[in-house]
């Protein structure tokens, strides 16, 4: 085989953790702690994801606390929070920052799984021309006859396979979110 699988698998497994960064942003109208794993902030002159300079936690369905480790840090994960895409204003008691999520409306929850569709299509794209790239460089190979037609049409069969796999990854991600999503 002379495109290497293992290549294209990390590069495809690559764009599957940024879908599923980006599915953890999208709001299911119940906390999950998960939904600030991406927040970073300052600590201590490090960029630290916030979920490594404080305790996060789901104390109920609608409740997010989080408590930093140092006190100081208490203003910088309020503006991180407050910088994001997240939609939720932090409350800071001092002590611990509260994040309350709302319950979703129909609409909002529609709205949702439209944003859901259109990260999906986008992670399908990129998939696409991951495969698109790959299948040229199989067919220049082909015609500069570095492998036989018979070769060609074997790694156009295994890349397809590679590429198919990945692409029922993303349908039971997007499934699932989009579950979540849906359920009150």
């Amino acid at each position: 085989m002379s495109f290497q699988s293992s290549e294209i698998m990390a590069k495809l497994d690559i764009i599957l953790e940024e879908y599923e960064k980006e599915l953890k942003t999208i709001q299911t109208g119940r906390a999950n702690p998960t939904i600030v794993e991406s927040l970073v902030i300052d600590y201590f002159g490090v960029t630290t994801p916030i979920n490594q300079a404080a305790n996060v936690v789901s104390t109920d369905a609608r409740t997010i606390v989080i408590s930093p480790w140092n006190k100081d840090s208490l203003i910088d994960i309020e503006k991180a929070i407050n910088e994001s895409e997240l939609g939720i204003t932090p409350i800071n008691d001092g002590e611990v920052i509260r994040l309350s999520f709302p319950s979703l409306t129909e609409e909002s929850r529609k709205e949702m799984v439209k944003l859901v569709g259109q990260k999906t299509e986008a992670t399908r794209i990129k998939i696409r021309k991951l495969r698109e790239k790959i299948r040229d460089e199989i067919q220049k190979m082909e015609k500069e006859g570095g492998i036989s037609e018979d070769d060609k049409f074997r790694e156009e069969n295994e890349l397809q396979k590679i590429i198919d796999k990945y692409n029922k990854e993303v349908d039971i991600l997007h499934d699932k979110k989009e579950s979540d999503l849906m359920s009150v």
